[in-house]
């Protein structure tokens, strides 16, 4: 089957090959995968994946051959996946990582939602109810972002989305922000939960910003710069306040569902800003990378 892998001896970090057939374990689907999202930081770090791995982690599908231990989705289901290899004609992926697509649902949208989707809603929940605090998304113009200030508004909380340039604040307000601003230095109000994806300035900012008490989710490092705290700015007087990493991928299935069910629904928007056959996928990391797309990349596996 073709492939796209990982070449870090290249100029580009990838290329497209021919690859042996994944071959299931007993707890696993194979999935002939249709679309594939492209990920900021999977293109980023291009250049340091094993090479002649292949490359991807959100699809979405058709299940061709069901789990040998009689688990997850039947033969023919429509799929959405969050695992290794989903750059690829096709992909096995275990059944904890799937979620059949709702009826109605494009498998285009489904395959920009797993990585992202998961990230949004389980750094959410891990900072608490969000009910009637207020919640500044950094990088609120990425997949992350969107997603995130959809949940935080559904969820009950006052919405702050914050982007680097005023091209990248379109959309948000009709998204759910009730504020939408050009870096940190505007907001004059405590926040009670940041979910941070820049790093850098920004995150000892927004630290700076954070109420007694309040939750910083720090998701990702889309700066790629240092954060440097000054002497004793950690120290506040009250309820302690928190700075949590995320990594936490583990069993996406059922919140995945759960995120495809509200797609479905109209309840949640899916904002794919890049979408082209998988040989144009040097246009959507020079896109990512330049900061154009606004939401999901998603390749065509044509």
């Amino acid at each position: 089957m073709r492939a796209l892998i990982a070449a870090p001896e290249t100029a580009d970090g990838f290329r497209l090959a021919d690859v042996p057939e994944p071959v299931p374990r007993p707890g696993q689907a194979l999935v002939e995968v249709r679309h594939a999202s492209v990920n900021f930081g999977e293109v980023r770090y291009l250049g340091f994946q094993p090479a002649g791995g292949v490359l991807g982690f959100d699809a979405a599908g058709y299940v061709v051959q069901p789990a040998e231990d009689g688990t997850g989705p039947a033969e023919g289901a429509r799929v959405a996946a969050l695992g290794a290899g989903a750059w690829a004609q096709r992909a096995a992926f275990d059944t904890g990582s799937l979620a059949v697509v709702p009826d109605g649902l494009d498998l285009a949208q489904a395959a920009a939602l797993p990585l992202v989707g998961i990230t949004a809603l389980r750094t959410l929940r891990a900072a608490g109810s969000v009910l009637g605090r207020r919640v500044l998304v950094t990088g609120a113009a990425g997949g992350v972002g969107r997603l995130a200030v959809q949940l935080a508004r559904l969820g009950g909380a006052h919405v702050i989305a914050s982007v680097g340039s005023a091209p990248r604040t379109e959309g948000l307000a009709a998204l759910g922000a009730h504020e939408v601003v050009v870096g940190l230095e505007h907001i004059d109000q405590p926040v009670d939960v940041v979910l941070e994806n820049v790093g850098g300035e920004h995150l000892t900012t927004a630290w700076r910003l954070l109420k007694p008490g309040g939750s910083l989710q720090s998701i990702g490092w889309a700066s790629g710069e240092p954060a440097v705290f000054p002497p004793n700015s950690i120290f506040a007087l009250g309820p302690a306040r928190t700075l949590q990493s995320f990594g936490d991928a583990s069993h996406p299935g059922p919140d995945l569902a759960d995120l495809l069910a509200l797609a479905a629904a109209g309840t949640l928007e899916v904002q794919v800003g890049w979408q082209d056959s998988w040989g144009h996928i040097a246009d959507a990391i020079t896109a990512l990378l330049g900061r154009q797309v606004s939401g999901k990349a998603v390749i065509d596996i044509d």
